[in-house]
């Protein structure tokens, strides 16, 4: 096998395992870097027909994950009543990946008095659930985006409107490990076992 057929057989496998991805970001930022290499591939063999139809897919790629990655006209962010029917089931059909990030999802529910719906395009990608504080604060439950949408920057659009329009400041206490990352990841500051992001 020469260098040639290592790189077509490299670029086919990154295409093919960029459908494997659950998060649509992680799929098109991989099927673009297989993509990118196949149109390589395709010059190198002469296959210029090939090598077109990979470069348009690498372009179609990038617009997508740019109107992902800057979702705010697209996002649109929606209150609704905590004992709303399709937040019920919503919450029941992603019920064992919420408790990935939030183990007491099913308590927390009952106890917010606030809940948010995310939506991209239309679509449903996250949900917040919350408690009012006296001070004008919100103490956060639940922040949730579906696999999916779970790399396009929706807690950003989502926590930047809330501060914007309802609340001084967004807290959470004792995060689990796996969304301690997250909340540092999108500004929150860690002040004993709270995090807050306060509004600017």
């Amino acid at each position: 096998m020469d260098i040639l057929e290592i790189i077509g057989y490299f670029s086919t496998a990154l295409v093919l395992v960029s459908f494997l991805m659950a998060s649509v970001v992680k799929l098109r930022i991989i099927n673009t870097i297989g993509s990118g290499i196949f149109v390589v591939y395709a010059i190198l063999i002469g296959s210029y027909p090939t090598a077109v139809m990979n470069l348009g897919i690498v372009c179609i790629n990038v617009y997508f994950l740019v109107r992902l990655l800057r979702a705010e006209k697209l996002t649109t962010m929606l209150p609704i009543e905590t004992d709303n029917a399709y937040l019920k089931e919503f919450m029941t059909f992603y019920g064992a990946d919420m408790q990935r990030f939030f183990p007491e999802v099913a308590l927390e529910k009952d106890t917010a008095d606030a809940a948010y719906f995310v939506y991209y395009d239309l679509v449903p990608v996250g949900v917040l659930l919350g408690k009012k504080q006296d001070d004008g604060s919100l103490r956060i439950l639940v922040d949730y985006s579906t696999p999916k949408y779970r790399d396009a920057s929706v807690g950003r659009f989502l926590h930047k409107k809330l501060l914007a329009n309802e609340y001084t400041c967004l807290e959470f206490v004792d995060p689990s490990e796996k969304h301690e990352k997250y909340l540092h990841s999108v500004g929150f500051v860690k002040d004993g076992n709270v995090y807050r992001l306060k509004k600017q």
